[in-house]
């Protein structure tokens, strides 16, 4: 219709129709770079990028629910500095090589991968010198309970089929870790329900990308901290915490059932005693040994690992266990 009539000309209706559109936008991104703002300058604890071990050197897994990065080379810093670097495998030692030596393999978390302790240092690498003729792997995963060890165990068997499995329980966390299917710093895990008939059922995979994880790995999440938010809310309503009752003394059955079935001795070390695995141990004649009086680092949310002279203590009394089953 021409400029006479009543009608506005097509190009003045979309005109009319963009602006409020375009004001509404422009008042949306306004929004969400101010609250993207606000979150970065009050920095909630729960929306920051991890500084442990396990944020710095490792790696989502379906299965397990974090893994060492293969090859990887760190500096993490806990109750003190230490450098660490893993072998193809994960694992915090040398590359395991084929050359006819049985190997002893120490499964277990960080009292085994190390923290707060310099490789030379820690109880396996001070017993590879005084058994010779055999070799030395610590198979340990910082955070790890027993369950996901086990499932670790399973992993790592057809690589390195070991002649001894020694399992050091921490008495301080594992039966926790071992109860539920998130720990920490909300890292996700696999775990073990007890069904009817009392036999263990494996639950949680795969393992949902954890909220640090998604930090470390997805660009989007780790550049913007409304979608960290946004993640973190929708973990917690998609997979909210489970307790499940405790199965410690089932997993280290399991253990020791695998361990035998594959023709390798099964022995367990225990990081303080904890009457009721010791009574389960000796009912089941799985040897053992405490390391009750192992020196650790002192200081609330950093302490209690082995100081040097810990990992002196442990190595000594791990060598008499080895030597009096010959």
């Amino acid at each position: 219709m021409d400029s006479t009539g009543d009608a506005a000309p097509k190009g003045s209706k979309l005109r009319g129709l963009l602006k409020p559109l375009a004001a509404m936008a422009i008042m949306t991104i306004v929004t969400l770079a101010a609250l993207e703002l606000v979150l970065r300058l009050a920095d909630f604890r729960e929306l920051r990028e991890g500084v442990t071990e396990r944020s710095l050197s490792y790696v989502y897994d379906a299965e397990l629910g974090w893994m060492p990065v293969p090859g990887s080379i760190s500096i993490v810093t806990n109750a003190r500095t230490i450098h660490a670097t893993h072998n193809s495998l994960g694992l915090r030692d040398e590359e395991a090589v084929a050359d006819g030596k049985p190997t002893i393999m120490f499964l277990g978390d960080s009292f085994v991968w190390g923290l707060d302790a310099e490789v030379g240092e820690r109880f396996s690498d001070l017993l590879k010198p005084r058994i010779p003729d055999h070799k030395i792997l610590a198979a340990g995963v910082s955070g790890y309970g027993t369950d996901q060890e086990y499932l670790f165990l399973k992993r790592l068997w057809p690589k390195v089929k070991p002649a001894i499995v020694v399992l050091i329980f921490c008495t301080d966390n594992d039966r926790a870790d071992n109860s539920t299917n998130i720990r920490y710093e909300g890292y996700q895990k696999p775990y073990f329900a007890t069904s009817a008939d009392g036999s263990l059922v494996l639950r949680g995979q795969p393992v949902p990308t954890s909220r640090l994880q998604a930090i470390k790995e997805n660009w989007w999440v780790q550049h913007s901290w409304l979608i960290r938010i946004a993640n973190a809310v929708y973990l917690q309503f998609t997979h909210p915490k489970v307790d499940v009752p405790d199965p410690t003394e089932k997993l280290v059955d399991k253990i020791r059932d695998f361990v035998e079935a594959n023709g390798a001795k099964f022995l367990v070390g225990l990081e303080t005693t904890d009457a009721g695995l010791v009574r389960h141990l000796q009912e089941r004649q799985i040897p053992f040994v405490t390391f009750d009086g192992a020196e650790v680092y002192p200081g609330a949310g950093v302490g209690g690992h082995w100081t040097p002279e810990g990992h002196k203590l442990v190595a000594e009394r791990i060598y008499d266990l080895l030597a009096s089953r010959n």
